[in-house]
């Protein structure tokens, strides 16, 4: 399988030639204009490594890198940049960067440095993977994949990292502001309009394992019920 890099530039020429090149080279890319387009991506797809601007309309790129580190420790950042202080870089790495290439840059240095996060992370990714089972289900977080009656089913990040959030608390009262806090990095309001519509959508996928159920805890938050 082709890895997967989320690509955001504004700059509409430097954007087509790096992307075209990225996928000579053999990458899906996803590529965003804006950092507030980069970050509805993130929340419904995995990705392999990040190539981020700083200097980005809607969000910049080091506060795109903050949300991204609030749910993944792990994925690759590289930013790119024409902010060529020694203050910015510091405090790109500082924020959970792994690298900082100042603009201009060459092609060869980007895809020598994307191929070496990537061989990092695999190694990584291979040493933590595991399946994560409830009932007659099992999830399998990094690659998205709920498996239940011996069907695959796709899941977005968010769903994911969901369901293996009750996974490891089952049977457990989990409070709605620890949820929210963990999974999308802050208890608010509309926020939590949000997480009872991703409930919803866990109970439609884990509906065919009679043994799951997902209960709502009045005025406290939710329980994930393993049967089995």
């Amino acid at each position: 399988m082709k890895a997967k890099i989320l690509y955001v530039e504004d700059d509409e020429t430097l954007g087509f030639v790096t992307k075209d090149n990225l996928e000579l080279n053999g990458y899906a890319i996803t590529h965003c204009k804006d950092g507030r387009a980069a970050l509805q991506q993130i929340n419904e797809e995995q990705f392999d490594l990040c190539i981020l601007d700083v200097m980005l309309p809607e969000i910049d790129g080091f506060t795109l890198a903050k949300e991204i580190r609030k749910s993944n420790q792990q994925v690759p950042i590289i930013f790119l940049t024409a902010k060529s202080l020694k203050e910015d870089k510091i405090l790109g790495l500082k924020i959970g960067g792994d690298d900082y290439i100042i603009k201009p840059f060459s092609i060869e240095e980007l895809i020598l440095k994307v191929e070496i996060f990537l061989k990092r992370s695999q190694v990584n990714s291979t040493a933590i993977n595991r399946v994560h089972m409830v009932g007659n289900c099992s999830l399998d977080h990094n690659n998205q994949i709920l498996i239940i009656d011996d069907q695959d089913r796709s899941l977005t990040k968010r769903e994911a990292d969901l369901l293996k959030f009750f996974i490891e608390r089952k049977n457990q009262v989990v409070q709605r502001s620890q949820i929210l806090e963990q999974i999308w990095g802050e208890d608010d309001y509309f926020l939590g309009r949000s997480l009872d519509v991703f409930i919803s959508r866990l109970r439609k996928y884990l509906k065919p394992d009679p043994s799951i159920k997902i209960e709502n805890i009045h005025g406290v938050g939710f329980r994930l019920i393993d049967n089995i």
